[in-house]
């Protein structure tokens, strides 16, 4: 994640320890204090969903697959995790609140010490259902809403599904947990952009994170419903901008970026653009310690069936399953090429990737868009949106030092 609230506009949040080594510069509680050394870890919970969502990563259905794990099961991997030391545990799906035992695990989670964090569809929510997940001890629920009513229900495949979503963001906010957006950003939905943030906004939300489309799972099938990279680019540009805006009248909303670091490089051009030299040359400094793309590093997945993937979107390639050997044993076996081969992308990138002044803070961006495109896992990210001029002769270089 990269956090234009805290790069533009010197907002703090709880993340800061864990992203930036900069938890001493936050006025809010952190997640960790130091940067995360562990993966955070996606758990697709169930396969099953009540919405067919056309972008949906995980390809999930309407009934439980077979094979999803028992409470017990889930009890023993979430014991996994935190023997490995995971900081924060994502639930997600599918649809994760169809799980009937879903507050039992989320406690389990918390009592071990692995921060349960959740990732929802939001329209099962309800304000006794919101209360059972805050005293459970979820840190944390992302409610994902893709545009306004007709955009967002045609996306999600349901008619209401808005309005049933901004019903279970009211419920978690009325219940004091702590709510975010998750927005995938298409073609078909980036009008609505600013309608959806200034809506939650009103509704009293204060966190907004923009998910590039990844290509896995159903999101492969509608490739062509993405942005081009321009058009990419003016729609960070526009999240830049009204979060500038929101805090220059005083809301101090946090607006996050995941899934696209041509994201750090524009970002770093922006804040020299906007703001000079001195505020590019911090913005490369914690972009550099964030680290770049966390594929198979930084962030984790383990499917419904206990199968582990480099990332979520990346569910058609496993590196082994948590039934057979610990999940810490198998994210530690670089005997696999396939996570040898993204821990050292460096050596291995090419094209425009491979001497571009922002590899350091990009690493290449998303490795699974350049295999579902060019069919090369060291090919250029194909939704890279940085000019030529900016990948070759930046005002930034790499270190932060100015040409």
């Amino acid at each position: 994640m990269i956090s234009i609230s805290k790069l533009l506009c010197n907002g703090t949040a709880e993340g800061d320890g864990l992203r930036y080594d900069a938890a001493d510069e936050s006025t809010k509680p952190q997640i960790t204090r130091r940067k995360q050394r562990r993966p955070v870890v996606v758990w697709n919970a169930t396969r099953q969903c009540n919405l067919s969502c056309i972008h949906c990563y995980a390809g999930a259905d309407l009934d439980p697959a077979p094979g999803e794990f028992s409470t017990v099961e889930a009890k023993r991997f979430l014991d996994q995790l935190a023997d490995f030391d995971v900081p924060v545990v994502l639930f997600s799906g599918g649809e994760p609140l169809v799980r009937s035992d879903l507050e039992e695990l989320i406690a389990y989670a918390a009592d071990i010490g692995v921060r349960p964090v959740l990732s929802t569809n939001g329209t099962l929510i309800t304000p006794e259902r919101a209360a059972d997940l805050r005293d459970a001890g979820l840190a944390y629920a992302g409610i994902s809403v893709d545009g306004l009513p007709e955009r967002n229900d045609r996306f999600r495949g349901e008619e209401g599904a808005f309005d049933a979503a901004v019903r279970g963001i009211e419920a978690c906010l009325d219940a004091g947990l702590k709510t975010g957006l998750r927005y995938t950003i298409t073609a078909a939905n980036a009008p609505d952009l600013e309608g959806v943030v200034d809506l939650l906004v009103d509704v009293g939300l204060d966190r907004f994170c923009f998910y590039h489309l990844d290509y896995g799972g159903r999101g492969a099938e509608i490739v062509d419903q993405d942005l081009a990279p321009a058009e990419k680019r003016e729609a960070v540009r526009r999240l830049c901008e009204m979060t500038i805006e929101y805090h220059d009248r005083g809301e101090e909303i946090e607006t996050l970026l995941v899934g696209n670091y041509a994201d750090a490089g524009f970002l770093v051009e922006y804040a020299r653009e906007q703001f000079g030299r001195d505020r590019a040359e911090a913005v490369y400094d914690y972009l550099e310690r964030n680290g770049g793309d966390p594929t198979g590093e930084r962030i984790a997945d383990v499917d419904y069936a206990g199968n582990v993937h480099p990332t979520q979107f990346w569910q058609g390639y496993s590196l082994g399953n948590v039934r057979d050997r610990p999940f810490g044993e198998i994210w530690s076996d670089e005997s696999n090429p396939l996570l040898s081969a993204l821990r050292s992308r460096e050596e291995h990138l090419t094209g425009k990737c491979a001497d571009c002044r922002y590899q350091s803070i990009c690493r290449g961006a998303s490795r699974l868009r350049a295999l579902t495109v060019e069919d090369d896992l060291f090919a250029p990210d194909p939704q890279c949106y940085l000019t030529d001029t900016e990948i070759r002769a930046g005002s930034v270089a790499p270190g932060g030092t100015a040409d």
